[in-house]
This record gives C-alpha cells, structure tokens and sequence, in this order.
C-alpha cells in the first residue's frame, strides 16, 4: 500500500512559511541542497530541474503530490500552472478551478489520500500547507521535516487545526554542520 509522506520545510519553531506565505529565508545551498536533489529530486518544481542538473531523473520516491491552494498559488504566479509536471498533481481547493488539465482540483482530501493508497504506484506526497496537513493528520503515514536553524516567531504552523494529539516517532536523522537536519518520523500505530 502506498503511503502518504509529509515532506516539508520548517523553522524551529514549527513554522513551514512566514504570516504572509514568505519561505525564502529557507537557505537552498551547499551540501544541504546537495542531499536534497540526491534524495527527494522529484520535490523539486519542474521548470527548476533542468536548471539543477535533474531534469532526467525519474521519480524514485514520489510519483503523486497533493497541495493546498496556498501552496499551488505561488507559482501560479510565476506562470506555473503545472508545476510538478513530472508528478501527478492534485490541488485541494473549494474554489479553484483547474487552471492546467495536469492539474486535479478536489475538496475533499481524505476521500482522494484513500483513494490513492489503494492504487499501484510510488508514494505520496504532501506538499503542504498547514491546514490541510492538519485535515490529512490521520492519513499521514510518515513526516519527513528539513528542520532548518531558524526562529521566525509566527507564520503559518507545520499542522494548522484543531488540538488533536498524533505520536511519531523518529526514525532515521541526517545532520549537517549548518544545524540543518532532515528527520524522518513514522507514525505510532495504536
């Protein structure tokens, strides 16, 4: 069964963009960035591949990617309206109509992550935000944080919902000199 991966961005005070949807004070450099596109290189958007030396790597890890509207909008405004061409894309939006036939419009995020576990495939992968993370919590197989050395005191939090206890534990930590650790946490099973 295909499971659902939060790979996400953070500050260390759990915050994954500014009030304003602001996240490039993320640092993307050195070997950081180097151990990003050697792991995860379908994260990366797909008019950034070429350009970082990945444009031919298929996807190893992720073939699907699922992601708010808030997330979606930013590159919109760069003229992406299929930002993740290499991946199948589906957007979680009310309101939104598909601005791009690669692009999946849905409103409701749990019936499609059951959905798509059920299928044949690689994995999935949340993309963000925190408000659908929140809505998806139950359905989070595994959280993959790139915790970055970096207080930004408010913004928009990892899980943006309601107070509901989860338990992952962790399972596996890569560090670098920087501060910078990617840590893989797997949900508790009850």
């Amino acid at each position: 069964m295909r499971k659902l991966t939060y790979y996400i961005a953070a500050t260390l005070d759990g915050y994954i963009a500014g009030p304003d949807g602001q996240y490039d004070f993320f640092p993307f450099e050195g070997e950081e960035a180097a151990a990003i596109l050697a792991d995860f290189p379908e994260t990366m958007p797909t008019p950034t591949r070429d350009p970082l030396g990945i444009a031919d790597r298929a996807p190893e890890r992720f073939d699907t990617v699922i992601m708010g509207r808030a997330t979606y909008e930013p590159g919109l405004k760069l003229g992406w309206t299929s930002p993740y061409a290499h991946l199948k894309q589906y957007v979680v939006s009310r309101t939104l109509t598909s601005p791009d036939p690669a692009v999946t419009v849905v409103d409701d995020p749990v019936a499609l992550v059951r959905e798509l576990k059920e299928q044949d495939g690689l994995d999935i992968w949340l993309c963000g935000g925190g408000k659908l993370a929140a809505a998806l919590r139950d359905e989070i197989d595994l959280l993959i944080i790139k915790r970055n050395p970096i207080v930004i005191g408010s913004g928009i939090p990892l899980f943006d919902g309601p107070f509901t206890p989860t338990n992952f534990v962790p399972v596996g930590t890569r560090s670098f000199d920087s501060g910078f650790a990617i840590t893989h946490f797997a949900k508790v099973l009850s």
